[in-house]
């Protein structure tokens, strides 16, 4: 890297990661309130509240799927992140609904 340059930052690498996902056809899953989500959300997403997560994981796909979650702030899709994994889903949390843009 030269003196000029600048590193990548983990948000561009999370959010290529994300894009590139979703293209080759990973779930895009809104794990914000319904609420929130009819106000509101990115092209193609699905909404499965993080507080209902557990107990409808067919509604995000089946073991070994690739998804990408995102809530408003990432607090939440963090969250969501480690229930997904554990039930054996491959994911990216891309974190607040914003940095798709």
């Amino acid at each position: 890297m030269s003196l000029f340059s600048s590193p990548v930052s983990a948000n561009q690498v999370t959010l290529k990661r994300a894009k590139e996902w979703v293209q080759s056809g990973a779930h895009l899953i809104d794990v914000r309130t319904p609420q929130e989500f009819a106000s509101g959300h990115l092209n193609g997403a699905r909404n499965v509240p993080l507080q209902a997560l557990g107990g409808q994981l067919q509604a995000v796909g089946k073991r070994g799927d690739k998804v990408v979650v995102y809530c408003h702030s990432g607090g939440r899709s963090a969250h969501a992140r480690g229930v997904l994994e554990a039930a054996g889903f491959e994911v990216c949390d891309l974190g607040p609904m914003s940095a798709w843009e």
